[in-house]
């Protein structure tokens, strides 16, 4: 199963390698800051289309995105 903990943890590690804040990142995704919060802190899961917005938002593939994803799983379990 998919934990949305390391979905977040991704998510913000990779907005924070960009320099963004969480209020300019979802303004690019076009969702709500308390919506990524929450993603980021692994209490909700991102639709695929919520992933897509955000991964676009991040100037990033979402295949790099989910590998990213993939590799800390590997590492973590």
């Amino acid at each position: 199963m998919l934990d949305a903990m390391i979905v977040g943890k991704v998510i913000q590690r990779f907005r924070e390698e960009k320099g963004l804040s969480q209020e300019v990142l979802s303004g690019f995704a076009d969702i709500g800051r308390t919506h990524l919060s929450a993603i980021e802190r692994g209490t909700r899961k991102p639709t695929l289309d919520t992933f897509f917005k955000i991964s676009e938002a991040l100037e990033v593939r979402p295949s790099i995105l989910l590998a990213a994803i993939e590799d800390e799983i590997e590492r973590e379990g």
